[in-house]
């Protein structure tokens, strides 16, 4: 059978967006042949990832991450309007993933910012030329969590505030479908959602270790923590982002209907659970399975 040629739109998410990773094998085994991707914050930094075809290394990097190692990507910002600058993630992306040129990339990319300045506030931007980490830097700028991100004398933040889910950077391509992922679909039970962590403990320190984790805590309680009636700064933060980017979502893919959507539950899993990549991952390969076959029927 001939390859599907693919266009793919990777939505907006935190933690959710490694699902990502697994949609994109399973479409690949399932033969469909992607050409391009767009994709807003979490979507734009793995699409741009899998473009430059890079995607198993930065896999195997991620699913190795302990919580303690999220907490060290996270670099305090002393000021810039947000709590991390976000340069030191970046940094560590580049050395693993190497930064090229967006035109030059196998696979065609457009990252999609939101332009704060004065002059155009709120206005989306599709960034599809220049180095590709400044693109995915704007695209993942989450207000109040990452600095904004300077370009061309413009301040750009994070995609998902004006399109979520971008499919109309794809609607010129020559391509035979159009597939979207869209991570903030309705809120499922639990039983539809990850199973309760069964990781290993870290390897560090017991001391270190506990330090680490009230302090995870007392930054982003997880809904099941004592006290977690009295909801933390970041996870308010997060759930009024989710809040209003599904809300945009529904408008959105509205007005341009992908031939397939694959849905991710919006309460799967915390903003920060990254260190739990792999069930991430293998969970947004079987929601594609499903999606696919419905399609395909």
């Amino acid at each position: 059978m001939a390859s599907i040629k693919t266009s793919l739109v990777l939505g907006s998410g935190g933690a959710r967006g490694l699902a990502h990773i697994g949609v994109i094998r399973c479409l690949e085994d399932r033969g469909y042949d992607i050409r391009y991707v767009a994709g807003s914050s979490m979507g734009a930094l793995i699409g741009g990832i899998y473009a430059a075809g890079k995607l198993d290394v930065y896999a195997d990097w991620v699913c190795a991450l302990q919580k303690s190692d999220i907490v060290r990507l996270l670099d305090w910002s002393l000021g810039g309007g947000a709590l991390f600058k976000g340069d030191r993630l970046i940094g560590v992306l580049k050395d693993l993933i190497g930064d090229r040129n967006i035109e030059d990339l196998p696979v065609g990319y457009t990252a999609v910012a939101t332009d704060l300045s004065r002059d155009s506030a709120g206005r989306e931007v599709w960034l599809n030329r220049g180095p590709l980490f400044d693109a995915i830097r704007a695209s993942i700028a989450v207000p109040t969590l990452f600095e904004p991100s300077k370009k061309n004398g413009r301040l750009m933040v994070d995609g998902g505030i004006v399109n979520p889910v971008p499919v109309a950077p794809t609607l010129n391509n020559q391509t035979d479908i159009t597939v979207a992922v869209d991570l903030n679909g309705k809120r499922e039970p639990a039983s539809r959602l990850l199973p309760p962590d069964s990781r290993p403990a870290s390897v560090l320190p017991a001391a270190y270790r506990e330090s680490i984790s009230r302090y995870i805590d007392k930054v982003w309680p997880s809904a099941d923590s004592p006290g977690s009636e009295r909801i933390g700064f970041l996870d308010l933060v997060t759930r009024s982002m989710e809040t209003m980017q599904a809300t945009i979502t529904q408008f959105k893919l509205a007005a341009s209907v992908p031939a397939v959507i694959v849905r991710i539950p919006r309460n799967l899993c915390d903003f920060f659970d990254f260190y739990r990549a792999q069930e991430l991952i293998d969970y947004g390969y079987r929601r594609t399975q499903q999606a696919l076959t419905e399609y395909e029927l």
